[in-house]
């Protein structure tokens, strides 16, 4: 496969890999994602708009230059800016790979940083050289302004072209949360929305603060992904327990709402089967043993897949085909084994959830179809963000 190198969400060559309940594989145009869904389903988006989290700046000890990516924070609330979780490179800017990209000057507590109109302070190492918690100086509105007025977009050497804010907003892009694009939802558009409408199918929307997908350093990008915070609506809840009661599916749009959806899932009362509304903060990784509560399918961007059996399968129609990987890339569409979807309506443990796929770390789903026909059980994922 080819990186996708230009930040066009909606191409009109857009391709979708549609991956059925029994294993079988279609190659469709993107904007042919509608025909695949059914009265009665929801489909459910990220909402979070994108800060410009990359912040360039000046270790103030050494007067050496330094990038700063925004990561994560504890909670969504406006007021809320007395720590961000960062990873901050040397000198150098999205032009070089992440993995090329030398480390900062070290990093102590107390250190400063100064970042155009913003100081700030170091408090802690979070036991890798680049990653720290830190401290934007200043009031709430302060900060945002300094962020808004200095930042750029988080950007990897694959798309050389300056990225603009606007490249990396979804088209229900709402609240400035997320410190990179949930670039899943870059299938939606008002006409895609229309059509859903127009066949019964139901749409919602969670807000959930997107994290950094890869920083080039393989220990690094082990951690991830971060905690992150999320907020989930009463009118996505009151959604959600409609589709279940019509037998309709619930569809991800992206794996940010795959995991804001399956944390509130696993947080809910033994005996309440409707999600708790509201914030949380997503602790969990999603892996091949979580219990699946909540989603149905996952729509998601493409990545270099390599694996045995059905998934070889994929991988040559991705590589056949010319599927584009990366954010601005191509689409893949899973849906969850019909057999299994049905033991997990009767019994909620019985299930598990295929990993973040996309731009973010990746094992093979244990509930992949046909997946009793795959000699191994893992599917990997390149994670590089590089030319």
């Amino acid at each position: 496969m080819r990186a996708a190198h230009r930040p066009v969400q909606r191409p009109r060559d857009a391709r979708l890999l549609a991956v059925d309940a029994h294993g079988d594989m279609r190659d469709l145009p993107r904007h042919r994602l509608a025909s695949l869904l059914k009265p009665g389903d929801l489909v459910v988006a990220n909402d979070a708009a994108t800060l410009p989290a990359s912040l360039a700046g000046t270790h103030t000890r050494t007067g050496e230059p330094v990038e700063v990516r925004l990561a994560a924070r504890p909670s969504l609330a406006h007021d809320d800016t007395r720590a961000f979780t960062a990873v901050v490179f040397g000198a150098g800017d999205h032009r070089t790979r992440t993995e090329d990209r030398p480390l900062p000057p070290r990093l102590d507590a107390g250190d400063t940083l100064a970042l155009g109109p913003l100081d700030a302070t170091i408090v802690r190492s979070l036991g890798h050289p680049r990653l720290v918690e830190l401290a934007l100086h200043g009031a709430p509105d302060t900060v945002w302004a300094g962020i808004a007025a200095h930042g750029r977009p988080v950007q990897y050497a694959h798309v050389p072209e300056p990225l603009a804010l606007w490249d990396v907003w979804t088209g229900v892009a709402a609240r400035p949360v997320a410190f990179e694009p949930p670039s899943a939802g870059f299938v939606l558009d008002w006409t895609l929305l229309h059509e859903l409408a127009s066949r019964g199918v139901g749409f919602a929307t969670i807000t959930h603060a997107a994290g950094l997908s890869s920083t080039g350093d393989a220990a690094l990008d082990a951690r991830f992904p971060l905690d992150e915070a999320y907020e989930i609506s009463c009118a996505t809840v009151e959604g959600i327990a409609a589709a279940r009661a019509h037998g309709g599916r619930v569809v991800a749009i992206g794996t940010t709402v795959v995991r804001a959806l399956e944390h509130a899932a696993a947080r809910r009362p033994a005996h309440d089967d409707r999600l708790p509304a509201g914030p949380g903060l997503a602790t969990q990784r999603i892996g091949p043993a979580t219990p699946l509560r909540v989603v149905d399918v996952i729509v998601s961007g493409t990545h270099a897949f390599a694996d045995e059996d059905v998934l070889a399968c994929a991988d040559a129609a991705l590589e056949r085909l010319g599927y584009r990987t990366h954010e601005f890339g191509d689409s893949i569409w899973l849906e969850l084994d019909a057999a299994r979807r049905q033991a997990l309506r009767s019994n909620l443990n019985t299930a598990t959830l295929a990993s973040r796929l996309g731009q973010r770390r990746t094992t093979r789903p244990c509930w992949m179809p046909n997946a009793s026909r795959m000699r191994s059980p893992s599917l990997r994922a390149s994670t590089s963000k590089s030319a």
